[in-house]
C-alpha cells in the first residue's frame, strides 16, 4: 500500500515508523527541514522536505498514485488542505487530525474521508480509567460490549494460581479470555498452557458487565476517587478536566504560565487553577493529596508529566496516570510507580491503522508496551474461517481470539465455538500474523 503522511511530529513520525516497518511503500512530507533529516535517519522511507498541502509537493510524493493519504501536521487548515489536494490528484482515501471542531464540520466535502482527534480520544479513555480506578487499559470493542483490560497483575491473584487452563475450569461461570502478557519486555499471546506471573502486564478480554470481575482476577485494586489534580494546560489536560469534572470529579489544574492559568481560570469555571510548578513537593504538598485523589500528568513534555507523577505519589495521591510520547519510556513505567499511562501517538495509530489493514476492519487498538494489535473485523460469508469452530481454525500461534459480537449478543468464546457469516470477531495478534489472520475472515 502507497501511504502519504503529512507531518513528521510526535503522532507522524510514529506512524511513519510503525508503517514502514510492516513494509508499507511510506512517504512523509515535512516542512520543517531538520525533522524531516532526522526522520530520513531512522526509518526506511522516503522523507521529502516540503508543505504537505502543496499540489508540487504531493505529486513528487506520487499522491495520484496512493491508497492513502494521512494528514497529521501541527495545523488543522493544513491538514484539511493537503486532503483536498490529495483527492483532486487521485488518492483513494484522506485522513486529516483536526482539533477545531468548526473546521471539522464540513470536511468531508473539502477531501476529508476520516477525521480524527487523537486527544479526545485519549481524554475518554483518561475518564475510562479512572472511573474504574485500577486498571491501566480499559479498551472497548463491539460497540463497548466487550472490553480490553489491562493491569499489572498483583502478588498472590488469582490469575497467578495456575495454568490459564485449570483457571477458566474454576471459574466457569463468567467469559473471560487471557489475550496476551508482556513481560520483561517480551509479549507472549496466552495460551491453555500458560502460567501468569505477578508483575506481568495483563491484556484480558471480557464482556462488559464482566469488568469488575476481571480486574479482581488480576488482582488490582479498585480505588474510590474524588479529585483530579491535572498537571499541565495542553489541549488534553482541557479536554480531560471537563470530562473529569461531568464524571463527578472536583478538578484542580496546575500549570506555571501565568497567562495560562488565566486562561484556563476564564474556560474552565468549574475547576479550580493553580499557577505554579507541577513537579514542586511544595505546590503539590498544599493540595493535601490522599488515597482519593488521582494525579494525572498532561504536560507536552514526558519528562515533566513523569516527574510530576511520581511526586504526586510520593505526596499520597492513590493513583498517577502520565501522558507520553517516546514510547521507550513505557517499558519504565510500571516498575516506578506510574500505574497507566497514555498516548496520542497510541491514539492515532489505532484509529488510523484499521484502514491499513485489509478486509472489513471495524477497530485496532495498539499497546504502549507491545506492537502487537488487537483487531475487530467482521467475518465475510465465503471466508475460511467461516461455519468452522475454533478448534478447527488452525490459528497461527501469535494469534488469539478474545470476543465475538453476533446480532447484538457478545460473548468470550471457547473451542467449540463455530464463527458465523456476519460475526464481529476481536483477535490479538502479533505483527508477524495480522496479514495472514485478517485473510481467514476475508472472502
Amino acid at each position: 500500500m502507497r501511504i502519504i503522511i503529512v507531518g513528521a511530529g510526535a503522532v507522524g513520525s510514529y506512524l511513519a515508523e510503525r508503517l514502514s516497518s510492516e513494509g508499507q511503500d511510506v512517504v512523509v512530507l515535512e516542512d520543517d527541514e531538520r525533522r524531516a533529516a532526522q526522520l530520513q535517519e531512522s526509518i526506511d522511507a522516503l522523507v521529502i522536505h516540503g508543505n504537505g498541502a502543496s499540489a508540487q509537493a504531493l505529486e513528487e510524493a506520487g499522491a495520484s498514485k496512493a491508497d492513502l493519504l494521512i494528514a497529521v501536521s501541527d495545523s488543522d487548515g493544513a491538514n484539511v488542505l493537503a486532503c483536498f489536494t490529495a483527492t483532486e490528484l487521485g488518492t483513494r482515501t484522506t485522513i486529516a487530525r483536526i482539533e477545531d471542531s468548526e473546521i471539522r464540520e464540513g470536511a468531508d466535502r473539502l477531501g476529508v474521508d476520516v477525521v480524527i482527534d487523537p486527544s479526545a480520544t485519549a481524554a475518554e479513555e483518561l475518564v475510562d480509567i479512572v472511573g474504574l480506578g485500577g486498571a491501566s487499559e480499559l479498551i472497548q470493542f463491539a460497540d463497548g460490549k466487550l472490553v480490553m483490560v489491562g493491569g499489572i497483575v498483583a502478588p498472590n491473584a488469582a490469575i497467578t494460581a495456575g495454568p490459564l487452563r485449570q483457571l477458566r475450569v474454576r471459574q466457569a461461570e463468567w467469559g473471560w479470555v487471557v489475550a496476551a502478557l508482556v513481560r520483561d519486555g517480551r509479549t507472549i499471546v496466552a495460551h491453555g498452557d500458560t502460567l501468569v506471573k505477578a508483575g506481568d502486564h495483563a491484556l484480558l478480554m471480557t464482556t462488559d458487565d464482566r469488568v469488575d470481575d476481571a480486574t479482581r482476577l488480576l488482582g488490582l485494586r479498585r480505588r474510590s476517587l474524588d479529585r483530579a489534580i491535572i498537571m499541565g494546560g495542553t489541549r488534553l489536560a482541557e479536554l480531560a478536566a471537563d470530562q473529569m469534572a461531568d464524571a463527578g470529579l472536583s478538578v484542580v489544574i496546575v500549570d506555571e504560565d501565568m497567562d495560562r492559568c488565566s486562561v484556563l481560570a476564564s474556560r474552565h469555571s468549574q475547576a479550580l487553577v493553580i499557577c505554579g510548578d507541577p513537579t514542586d513537593p511544595d505546590v503539590l504538598g498544599d493540595l493535601d493529596l490522599g488515597p482519593k485523589d488521582v494525579a494525572v500528568g498532561l504536560t507536552g513534555w514526558d519528562e515533566v508529566n513523569l516527574l510530576g507523577c511520581l511526586v504526586a505519589k510520593a505526596s499520597g495521591a492513590g493513583m498517577v496516570i502520565a501522558r507520553f510520547n517516546r514510547i521507550s519510556y513505557v517499558g519504565l513505567l510500571s516498575g516506578v510507580g506510574i500505574d497507566a499511562a497514555v498516548s496520542s501517538r497510541l491514539m492515532a495509530a489505532s484509529a488510523i491503522l484499521r484502514f491499513v489493514r485489509a478486509g472489513q476492519v471495524e477497530m485496532v487498538a495498539t499497546f504502549s508496551d507491545t506492537d502487537a494489535e488487537a483487531i475487530e473485523v467482521e467475518v465475510e460469508a465465503k471466508s475460511k474461517a467461516c461455519n468452522k469452530s475454533l478448534l478447527d481454525l488452525e490459528l497461527p500461534v501469535g494469534v488469539i481470539i478474545g470476543g465475538i459480537s453476533r446480532n447484538g449478543t457478545t460473548f468470550v468464546p471457547d473451542g467449540s465455538t463455530v464463527i458465523r457469516p456476519g460475526d464481529h470477531v476481536i483477535f490479538f495478534s502479533l505483527p508477524r500474523d495480522i496479514e495472514e489472520s485478517v485473510g481467514l475472515f476475508m472472502a
